[in-house]
């Protein structure tokens, strides 16, 4: 197994598990103590994990942005109940904007049976997902690939994305707070954000549930600025006053 397979692995493991321990994972890989050591040196050099006594812990701050391939596999749950919340509001014939998240993945998978779509998108994910698809328009907005992220940024893609009308534009965010707005951990994607916000007619949040209350280094719009809030389990009450209050529709899986 390469050193960058097994640091994913353990990535995983702190994702699931909030910590690591040294001698356990040393036993899981059948590699030496050293060796995890250096591989957990290098994750928290990164920002991803806090080393602790005898192995680590996750850095769960809301600026810190894992891997791709690290995120889709959180809350696999959530997503596939907000994809299909999102599923039920897209029409054949729907031009639709995506931005580069791992809720977006799980949205595409959902309207497969949908006739006649456009997607615009920056997701490389999303781009492959739909590799096979016949009927659709497909189309890249181009731009610079932002490592790790599987996503297209800079001002290539934006000038891109502004060059559509879309029906509707479906984004996600690493915050959602009712003083701070929606936020997101990195510049390069609120402004792409903003721009996919502002080439759409119908403009919709997709956040989980432990996006609400949390701020993220970089604003990407006003709530105010969002039509509709699908989430995976019942916001509070306040969070629904909230909403109601402002006109923005909320859309969610369950009850918590």
């Amino acid at each position: 197994m390469l050193a960058a397979e097994r640091r994913t692995l353990i990535l995983e493991k702190l994702m699931d598990e909030k910590k690591v321990v040294v001698s356990e994972l040393g036993e899981l890989f059948g590699v030496s103590e050293e060796t995890i050591r250096r591989d957990l040196d290098k994750l928290t050099k990164e920002g991803m994990a806090v080393k602790s006594y005898g192995g680590a812990v996750l850095n769960e701050n809301n600026n810190i942005d894992m891997p791709f391939n690290v995120r889709k596999k959180k809350n696999l749950a959530g997503k596939q109940k907000i994809a299909s919340l999102i599923a039920g509001l897209i029409e054949d014939g729907d031009h639709i904007i995506l931005d580069p998240s791992t809720t977006a993945v799980s949205i595409v998978k959902s309207i497969r049976d949908k006739e006649r779509l456009t997607i615009v998108t920056n997701s490389i994910e999303v781009l492959v997902e739909l590799g096979d698809t016949n009927g659709w328009d497909i189309i890249s907005t181009g731009g610079t690939l932002k490592e790790n992220y599987l996503a297209l940024v800079g001002s290539r893609a934006i000038e891109g994305i502004s060059s559509f009308h879309a029906d509707k534009v479906v984004i996600s965010c690493k915050g959602i707070d009712m003083e701070q707005g929606v936020t997101d951990a990195n510049d390069m994607f609120s402004q792409v954000k903003q721009t996919m916000l502002r080439s759409a007619k119908q403009r919709i949040l997709a956040v989980d549930c432990t996006k609400f209350h949390k701020v993220a280094f970089s604003q990407i719009c006003r709530i105010e600025d969002i039509d509709m809030v699908v989430t995976d389990l019942r916001p509070t009450d306040s969070w629904l006053k909230y909403f109601e209050e402002r006109g923005i529709k909320c859309l969610y899986g369950e009850e918590t």
